[in-house]
Order: C-alpha cells, then structure tokens, then sequence
C-alpha cells in the first residue's frame, strides 16, 4: 500500500478544494517529504491520475500570473472520498512494514469517530500479534538470532520491531480512551494545514510552473 494516494486525497479534502501548491506545502509542512514519498513529481502525478480515475474533480481558474498554464484546483468526488476512507481504515488497521502508511493514517484519524478509531487501532495490535505469532512457529526470539546464523538478525530486527509497534499501538489506544484528540462529530478539531499565503518554513522552494499563486 502507497501512502501518497491517502495523503493527497487527505491534504485536498482538508482544504475542501486545493491546488497541487497548498496540498505539497501541507505535506512539506507536515514533514511527509522526509518520512514517505511524497515528493513534489510524486504530488502532481497523483494528483492527475486522480482526476483521470474520478477520484478528484479538476477546475482550472485564472491563468498564472506569471504567465504560465492556468492554475488548477481539485475537489474530492464522492468516489475519492469513499477511497479516502477506504485507505484511512486499512492503513490504521493493516500490519503494514512501511512506516509511512501508518504515519499518513494518523494524520487523519480524527476524521474517524473516536469509536471506530479505537477499533481499528484494536485490530491492529491483533495484526501485530497474529504476524509475530507465525514468525515465531520457526523463530524463537529467546534462543537469539544465532540460531539462524547472521540471517537471523533479519528476523530478529523483524520480531522486535512488531513488539515496539505494538507496544506503542496500545499506548495510542489508551490515550484515545482517555480523551486525547478532538475526532468527527465531538466538535472544532485540530487541522494541520496552512493558510492561503501563510509560509511554510519546512518548504524546498520548488513550485510546479501551474501552480503558481
């Protein structure tokens, strides 16, 4: 699973509709460029593959100041949002290796009800302890991983990692519990984005030529 589909349709639906500048600023700003491939080539081409599955409308307003292509704008469609959260539910719930799923699924998590964000949270360490009970029918983490030979540290970096993340999902889970976070339909809820014009100091200062504001 590719985080990038679920953080651009994510950043646009924040906005309600957006250009491919202010959803990549919201990336960036969220320091998505570091941690998935949401790179700026990354962005646009996601963007526009949406937009030809239907997943996104696409609106072209005023041409660029600067003399450039019109600048396009995107709203999600009732498709993109089903795959909205679609996405959001399996990457909260899916024993996924890549960290970047799992990062771009809490970005959004408050769009869930805190119910069924516990839930999903809940199926999740029940993934992470399912996985590890698998490996562990032929790797024992208690001998160590000489067992296996050096190849053994493979699985053995495996192992601890699932014990982490599951560690760290019930923690999650308790804060929920104990009324952390604003989720859909408990009121004004915290929104990571910037503002038409506001700065972004994370920004790489690279802009798509049609996206110019």
């Amino acid at each position: 699973m590719s985080a990038i589909r679920l953080l651009v349709l994510g950043a646009v639906r924040q906005h309600g509709r957006a250009h491919g500048y202010q959803v990549r600023n919201d990336l960036e700003y969220w320091g998505a460029h570091e941690w998935s491939n949401a790179k700026p080539g990354s962005i646009y081409h996601a963007l526009k593959q949406m937009a030809k599955q239907g997943l996104l409308h696409a609106y072209e307003i005023a041409p660029s100041t600067a003399g450039g292509p019109p600048r396009t704008e995107y709203e999600l469609t009732e498709a993109g949002d089903e795959e909205y959260f679609t996405l959001l539910r399996d990457s909260l719930t899916a024993y996924a290796q890549k960290p970047d799923v799992l990062s771009a699924a809490l970005g959004f998590m408050v769009d869930l009800d805190r119910a069924e964000a516990l839930r999903l949270l809940t199926e999740r360490v029940r993934a992470i302890e399912a996985w590890r009970k698998s490996v562990t029918e032929y790797y024992t983490p208690e001998e160590g991983p000489q067992a296996l030979g050096h190849i053994g540290e493979i699985m053995n970096f495996w192992v601890h990692s699932a014990d982490t993340g599951a560690e760290w999902t019930r923690g999650l889970i308790r804060r929920i519990e104990g009324g952390a976070y604003t989720f859909a339909g408990e009121g004004d809820r915290f929104v990571g984005v910037l503002a038409e014009g506001e700065e972004n100091p994370y920004a790489t200062g690279e802009r798509h030529p049609g996206d110019a504001r």
